[in-house]
């Protein structure tokens, strides 16, 4: 019988069903950040309770640090430094690998997980970070999770979770010129809402994606829980197994292994609980307006005329008024979402020979040291910092606000990341969230714009 990508996965790891529609999930590897793993490691050394597998824990300091340059231990979030020293006591005593602040491999976990090769096709994985869904891209199950429940996985290996049903995003047509994996999924969430895919583990298929390269599909699956859902994935292809050559911790990509790999994917006909289909050949680059993902519109669009009051108020716009050209405080290139190599070198391409008009704050924050180190090796970091952009350590910090690093209050922020709540980047601030290309182009602007316009005003 012909099964999804979804069924495989959890038949693979199913230890048993339960009545209630849950299920108890072997659980393949654990990876742990600072601001929350140390507790949850803690919280087990107090019990005496050993790790099941330390072999296949791994940590990493990303969402408290400082993305300042020659940042060191500093940090001005609150405690930062004491959740920095309980994390490597733990990771210590625990036995877990930790990718450090001055390890050359840190950097946002996500990241991190695929191109250590610690995250690879058929596997399941979590996370206490809602995001960890980002590394469904790579045809396997990933997924956030709270802390007492990391605990339960460290000392276990298994997790009970509710089998969600399974939705097909099927991405037919190309993406137009200008046009990225951002503005797809962030049509997605606007025209089926925030809460869209609730209940259900999502996975896009079709031409459109297809045609992506890794990064455009790390996209997709990183806000697949700003659509509400489980988690989401792409099946795995050739291009799946070309980004898997020669990562440090994965196995040598053998015809033999290839082939294994190559069935983490949904078979022809497998049928879904949903079936969602999106025209990429009709969209166009996006920005959001008000304070949900689901809140956007096409770049040059008006506020629709239904708009939510508080979400208005707060954004300082109004009913029937286009989001492009209002004047912006600062543009932000980071986070799990956008800040891979591939963002990065689009983002030079646009800001390359332009320059930052005075007043505006722009900032770029490499994914990971090892992007970093890679856009440093093509000189992107000299064109950023040509046009006015700081250059950055990695990670989390911008992305979300922890009473340390953010915005001025009230600012107006155009922003790669994945979520433009309320006080999300600073008390105040305003986010809109866009493609690398849109931020670039509106960062050289003073003003929220597409890459398109630029060219064509230039």
């Amino acid at each position: 019988m012909a099964r999804t990508l979804f069924d495989k996965l959890l038949a693979a790891h199913e230890v048993r069903r339960f009545e209630d529609g849950t299920a108890l999930v072997l659980v393949d590897r654990v990876m742990l950040h600072e601001r929350t793993g140390s507790l949850a490691l803690q919280a087990l050394a107090e019990r005496d309770r050993p790790l099941a597998a330390p072999a296949q824990v791994f940590a990493v300091m990303d969402h408290i640090v400082s993305t300042a340059p020659g940042r060191g231990d500093a940090s001005s979030v609150p405690n930062s430094a004491a959740f920095v020293r309980a994390m490597r006591d733990a990771a210590r005593d625990a036995g877990i690998r930790l990718f450090d602040i001055d390890d050359p491999d840190q950097g946002i976990s996500h990241l991190v997980a695929a191109e250590q090769g610690i995250a690879l096709p058929g596997l399941t994985m979590v996370c206490p970070d809602s995001h960890t869904c980002t590394l469904g891209a790579l045809g396997m199950l990933a997924w956030g999770l709270g802390t007492s429940d990391c605990e339960h996985v460290l000392a276990t290996e298994t997790l009970r979770v509710r089998v969600p049903k399974t939705m097909q995003v099927w991405c037919s047509g190309r993406l137009p010129e200008g046009v990225t994996a951002k503005d797809l999924v962030l049509t997605l969430i606007g025209r089926y809402g925030a809460g869209g895919g609730a209940g259900y583990h999502l996975e896009y298929a079709g031409p459109a994606v297809q045609a992506l390269g890794m990064a455009g599909r790390f996209t997709l699956c990183n806000m697949a829980v700003e659509f509400s859902a489980f988690s989401g994935a792409v099946g795995v292809d050739a291009t799946t197994i070309d980004y898997l050559r020669d990562r440090d911790l994965a196995p040598a990509v053998t015809p033999v292994q290839e082939r294994q790999w190559l069935d983490w994917a949904s078979d022809a006909h497998a049928a879904f609980d949903r079936r969602i289909e999106i025209d990429c050949n009709a969209l166009s680059p996006m920005v959001t307006w008000g304070t949900s993902p689901a809140q956007v519109l096409p770049l040059g669009a008006p506020v629709p005329d239904n708009a939510d009051s508080r979400a208005l108020h707060y954004m300082g716009l109004e009913r029937g008024k286009p989001v492009a050209d209002l004047p912006i405080d600062a543009a932000y290139i980071g986070s799990c979402t956008n800040a891979r190599l591939d963002d990065l070198r689009a983002a030079a391409e646009i800001v390359r020979g332009r320059r930052v008009p005075g007043g505006i704050t722009a900032l770029v924050v490499p994914g990971s040291t090892r992007v970093r180190r890679a856009a440093e090796a093509e000189g992107l970091h000299e064109i950023f910092e040509a046009a006015g952009f700081e250059w950055r350590e990695s990670g989390c910090g911008l992305c979300f606000y922890a009473g340390g690093e953010g915005f001025a209050p009230g600012s107006r922020v155009i922003s790669t990341t994945n979520r433009n709540f309320q006080g999300r980047q600073g008390p105040g601030v305003r986010t809109h969230l866009a493609s690398p290309q849109t931020v670039a182009a509106s960062a050289v602007s003073g003003r929220i714009r597409g890459a398109l316009g630029l060219a064509e005003a230039a």
